[in-house]
């Protein structure tokens, strides 16, 4: 008998394709963990060479925008991180990194993603789409630093926050995966990093070894 469409979570087939093992019907526990293991090593090389070649392709952008962002540290400079969802977790880990170093010089560094109160007035008051720009006005000034990290960099309130910071003197340097989005080729961005990858998963990985290259060549230029 067929079952019910009413019988039938219409999620599965939806995320099967990543998580694979969730529903699966196995019996065998051991080949089922050989399966998970030959999984992860997978998913793990595939991340590894991600964000080699990731890294070895924006080496000139790296050291590009290192020297632009320790100079402007050296002359007093803040930095402002922001995103969304899981992007804003990981402009909290930079701005962490650079404010809270393993090792080296600590610089100044904020997320504005991490103040409940601000980000749910100004969504309230205002419109979520302007949460970081209107931070921005109110905090940063000319000689400042701005990231963005996005995985689509297709974000309305990211470009809007960029746009008020390139107008108002800050650098501004952008994260984003798969073609770049609309922070490729983007007057407000002074450079963009892009992971070219289909998976969130591997753009954020990428993203994150990316931005820690970039804070230890920020370290080495403000150490000279």
């Amino acid at each position: 008998m067929n079952p019910s469409p009413f019988d039938v979570n219409p999620l599965d087939e939806a995320t099967n394709f990543l998580y694979p093992f969730i529903d699966a019907h196995e019996s065998d526990a051991e080949a089922l963990m050989v399966d998970l293991t030959k999984s992860a090593l997978a998913k793990a090389a595939d991340s590894a060479a991600l964000r080699q070649s990731t890294v070895r392709a924006g080496a000139t952008l790296i050291a590009e925008a290192a020297r632009e962002i320790s100079r402007r540290f050296a002359a007093g400079g803040r930095m402002f991180t922001f995103g969304n969802g899981g992007s804003s977790t990981d402009a909290a880990t930079m701005a962490a990194l650079y404010s809270l170093p393993p090792s080296g010089r600590p610089l100044p560094a904020w997320s504005l993603a991490t103040d409940e109160a601000v980000l749910t007035a100004l969504g309230n008051d205002v419109g979520f789409d302007l949460v970081f720009a209107r931070q921005l006005i109110a905090r940063a000034s000319e000689g400042d630093i701005a990231v963005a990290m996005s995985t689509s960099g297709n974000s309305a309130d990211l470009l809007l926050a960029l746009r008020e910071a390139h107008g108002r003197g800050l650098y501004t340097v952008g994260f984003a995966g798969y073609d770049g989005g609309a922070f490729a080729d983007n007057p407000d961005v002074d450079v963009c990093f892009v992971v070219e990858s289909q998976s969130v998963h591997r753009i954020q990985e990428a993203q994150a070894y990316l931005g820690f290259q970039l804070w230890a060549a920020v370290q080495e230029g403000i150490q000279r």
